[in-house]
């Protein structure tokens, strides 16, 4: 019979708890760096990923304009995006742990994973449900996902340990 050697990374498993705290700082860090750079950018107002996010449950009458504060569209917002970037947590976090990466390896995967989802949120899902988003493929949702890829990878790499 064959000795097989594991680490101790692999003898332990994932760790989920740190896959869903990832997804939250990841989740927090993307809204905010989404929502300034449209804003200093001039490409509209802060409000209106979030509005385009609760759009996906709430329907096409709460999008922009005016894409101005309300808290209810607000709060519907956050809890699909934070739902979505804990499932996406759970999905890297496993990656991660499965090629046993380092950090340098699951920054570039962290951010190859966030550029996925971009192609995949922006042009899968918004091509056959949700149409409004593809008013929103640009670099700023581009950087946006990449930046959130490697924040999951970094904060799953750094909680795990």
């Amino acid at each position: 019979m064959a000795h097989t050697h594991s680490t101790a990374a692999e003898r332990k498993g994932m760790d989920w708890k740190a896959a869903l705290w990832a997804g939250l700082i990841a989740g927090a860090i993307f809204m905010m760096l989404e929502m300034i750079l449209v804003a200093v950018t001039g490409m509209g107002s802060p409000w209106g990923p979030p509005r385009m996010i609760a759009a996906m449950v709430m329907g096409r009458d709460v999008l922009p304009p005016p894409a101005t504060f309300d808290l209810g569209v607000l709060m519907i917002a956050m809890v699909i995006h934070f739902v979505l970037s804990i499932v996406y947590g759970f999905i890297l976090a496993w990656i991660l742990w499965r090629w046993g990466l380092g950090l340098g390896l699951a920054l570039l995967a962290g951010a190859a994973f966030g550029l996925t989802l971009y192609l995949v949120n922006f042009y899968g899902f918004a091509s056959a449900l949700f149409p409004w988003f593809a008013e929103a493929r640009n670099w700023v949702s581009i950087l946006s996902h990449i930046v959130f890829g490697a924040v999951l990878a970094w904060a799953y790499k750094a909680i795990a340990r």
